[in-house]
């Protein structure tokens, strides 16, 4: 089968597609045809090396795919051949066939597409689990998004509003933000043009909002936590801008905020059953049409490099797929 393979980790160029032996299932595994795979920003920082965790070489990234189940191995009776599956291994999906723990699947929307699906678990489950678990998110509280039109941004902004809140989207161009005003946020900061500590001030009437929602990090880090209003809610997804930022103390003192971090990954290790009803409760939203899946970019196999590159370079609106 081919293959995008990571031999040495290092720059994002030297990923390279290659013909390599199909996987096999054993006992308690499916094997799943790759329909379509979700590109993270993660899995840029994992080749680069940049991550915190570092796999062994060579190995083939992707950690979110969606496609058809082609076998079923040894104890697996709730998936059978030809089921329409979400599945999220830890690497291998970058590939035309990838190898599961039948506990790493997922079923899908019926008015789902598979590029549709396959930038779906990462982003959204990030989304929903920092909002309805870190965050205890609210109806009329008002949500900050940072980034937003990224693949994370795009999904708070969904999310927040079926959850009944007002959304400030924050990012760099008009462009980006009239992408962002397309699926739904209420205000609009560019902050490459105007103060967005300012802004914020004058969107919530000097009240400040109640969650920050923070996948950049760097410079705009402190003025988006001054932001926050009594009681806020600091949201740390990851960063971007490639710079960690350094919180003063203080500023959580006297507005009795918080500073959250939000690794969905980690969690559903943890808590299996609750991310389970996460990803019931997302389907439901897709089923009922309160939330639509946007994939804007979608790449070949063969053009994964370039795929890693819009996300790199911040040049990504919405999801990115590769389709083998």
């Amino acid at each position: 089968m081919k293959a995008i393979v990571c031999n040495e980790l290092g720059p994002i160029e030297n990923l390279r597609l290659e013909e390599v032996d199909s996987p096999k299932v054993a006992k308690g595994e499916v094997l799943v045809e790759i329909k379509a795979a979700g590109v993270n920003y993660p899995d840029t920082l994992v080749v680069q090396g940049k991550y915190q965790i570092k796999p062994p070489t060579p190995y083939i990234p992707g950690v979110e795919a969606s496609g058809l189940i082609a076998e079923v191995g040894e104890g697996v009776s709730h998936w059978k051949v030809g089921d329409r599956v979400i599945v999220t291994p830890l690497g291998g999906a970058f590939a035309e066939y990838c190898v599961v723990p039948s506990t790493q699947v997922q079923p899908m929307a019926s008015n789902m597409s598979f590029e549709q699906a396959a930038g779906f678990t990462i982003t959204y489950a990030t989304s929903y689990y920092a909002l309805k678990q870190r965050a205890k998110l609210q109806p009329g509280e008002t949500v900050l998004v940072l980034g937003a039109a990224g693949g994370v941004g795009v999904t708070c902004i969904e999310i927040a509003k079926a959850m009944g809140a007002t959304v400030i989207a924050a990012a760099s161009s008009d462009e980006k933000l009239a992408f962002a005003k397309s699926v739904g946020a209420d205000h609009l900061i560019n902050y490459a043009t105007e103060s967005l500590k300012d802004r914020v001030k004058a969107l919530t009437a000097g009240k400040g909002v109640d969650v920050v929602y923070d996948p950049v990090g760097g410079d705009l880090a402190q003025q988006a936590l001054r932001s926050t209003g009594w009681e806020g809610r600091y949201l740390v997804i990851g960063f971007a801008s490639g710079d960690i930022p350094a919180f003063p103390a203080n500023l959580t003192l006297v507005k009795g905020s918080s500073v959250m971090g939000v690794w969905w990954g980690a969690w559903a290790g943890r808590d299996p059953q609750a991310a389970q009803q996460n990803h019931m409760e997302l389907l439901a939203m897709v089923e009922e049409g309160r939330l639509t899946p946007l994939v804007t970019n979608t790449f070949a196999l063969a053009d994964t490099v370039d795929a890693f590159k819009r996300l790199v370079n911040r040049q990504a609106m919405g999801k990115v797929v590769i389709t083998p």
